[in-house]
């Protein structure tokens, strides 16, 4: 098999040319799709699993905290990294409550941010 044309392969070539502002946007693109699957496990009861795809997308949001610039970003890049430790905090919270409608809640957060970066990206 061609190993270039393996999805692995497409998303490997794909990483390495997008520019900043794209990775931005497929980060926030991968925490909710961890946040959804967390979701759907959650009100299925199978918590183990929530709590795994919980932590993939607590990965992604502190990888988006650790790339922040706040010498060049000023407020905006303050603001985010409040709106990304308020996210840890809900899905700490989901863990140990249990709860399902912090984990929406969470999601919900990070997909209007990637909403916005999705458009700054554009231009």
């Amino acid at each position: 098999m061609n190993p270039y044309a393996s999805p692995q392969a497409y998303r490997s070539s794909s990483v390495m040319t997008a520019s900043p502002g794209q990775l931005v946007v497929m980060l926030y693109d991968g925490a909710g799709r961890f946040l959804r699957q967390a979701e759907i496990a959650a009100e299925e009861g199978a918590w183990s699993h929530a709590m795994d795809r919980l932590s993939k997308a607590d990965a992604i949001v502190d990888e988006l905290l650790v790339t922040l610039d706040t010498e060049q970003g000023g407020q905006v890049a303050e603001r985010l990294q409040s709106i990304y430790v308020f996210c840890k905090r809900l899905t700490i919270e989901a863990r140990l409550e249990r709860d399902v409608e912090k984990i929406r809640r969470t999601a919900s957060l990070l997909a209007g941010l990637r909403e916005a970066w999705a458009e700054i990206s554009a231009t």
